[in-house]
């Protein structure tokens, strides 16, 4: 059994704790100070009080669970005596680099060193370790206790023993790992992702449908397969005859911007943000607010009570 550190107390960091902890595991959360970490103990807190309101674990295992997760503000005592750290710190490959060269160096050589970026280079992160052999990229999704994927990149400089225990490890944590083959932006998922957005702010841009029609034609059909079959699985089921001849007419038309439209550009500069600042696409008020959130955490634990055979 792997012993694990967090690197990183805030939304991943936490909610990666969660997992980890309910999986069985002894976890060590760095936090940069004490408000943050007593944040990350309030999320960690509310989180398992809702698994155990939905019936995924009883309210006796909050205490034991969270008795599994012990706090620092020292990377040095976080990785002190641990077999594999998670960063999981700000987007920000300069900020990456300097910890991992700094892991690198205190961190016993057969210590894993995983990174969670969504979609930075593992060859420019670890380019200055010592040891790159031990790197790879374990990126969770967000909400890391609810959503099972986890996309898994190796460089031609790490191990297949760095491989075969972080995957060996997210399986223990009840996730399901996928391979990223080579490196590319976005890995898998967020490429996935920001095609469907891409096209989604070139519809609204060109009015062809209001925002929340144009959210409504994904919740409402394909929302409703995408958690049975993907996009590949879905076109064979729908005949690859068809789906060929949709894709040789439609492709041609399909937005192919290479930058946010106008619409993201304007929020952005007027600093509608969205939930984080009450405005976006949408008006976030707080009873508006806490019922999207609400509903998105109530589908994600009932598919992962389906996963986890729960009546």
């Amino acid at each position: 059994m792997e012993k694990l550190a967090i690197i990183g107390s805030g939304t991943m960091g936490h909610s990666i704790a969660v997992n980890a902890a309910w999986a069985g595991l002894n976890v060590k959360m760095y936090g940069l100070n004490e408000a943050d970490l007593q944040k990350g103990l309030e999320g960690i807190k509310n989180k398992l009080i809702l698994l155990s309101q939905n019936g995924l674990i009883s309210p006796r295992d909050i205490e034991e669970i969270q008795s599994r997760i012990s706090i620092t503000q020292s990377i040095e005592e976080a990785v002190n005596d641990v077999s594999f750290v998670i960063e999981c710190i700000p987007e920000d490959l300069g900020l990456k680099q300097q910890l991992f060269n700094h892991l690198d160096e205190i961190c016993a050589p057969d210590v894993i060193l995983a990174t969670n970026t969504s979609g930075l280079s593992l060859s420019l992160i670890a380019a200055g370790t010592k040891n790159p052999e031990r790197t790879i990229v374990a990126h969770f999704w967000n909400p890391a206790h609810l959503v099972p994927l986890v996309e898994v990149l190796r460089t031609d400089k790490t191990s297949e023993d760095t491989f075969n225990r972080t995957i060996a490890l997210l399986k223990f944590m009840h996730k399901k790992p996928i391979e990223v083959k080579k490196e590319v932006p976005g890995l898998v998922g967020n490429r996935l992702q920001f095609a469907l957005f891409r096209e989604a702010q070139y519809l609204l841009e060109e009015g062809i449908a209001s925002k929340e029609d144009i959210d409504a034609a994904v919740t409402y059909s394909i929302g409703r397969r995408l958690p049975v079959t993907g996009p590949l699985l879905s076109a064979d089921m729908g005949g690859l005859d068809v789906f060929a001849s949709i894709s040789d007419y439609l492709f041609e038309d399909l937005s192919k911007s290479d930058r946010s439209f106008p619409t993201l550009k304007k929020l952005v500069e007027q600093k509608k943000l969205g939930n984080k600042t009450a405005e976006g696409y949408y008006e976030w008020d707080e009873d508006f607010s806490t019922r999207v959130n609400q509903a998105r955490e109530k589908e994600l634990i009932r598919h992962l009570k389906q996963d986890r055979g729960i009546e």
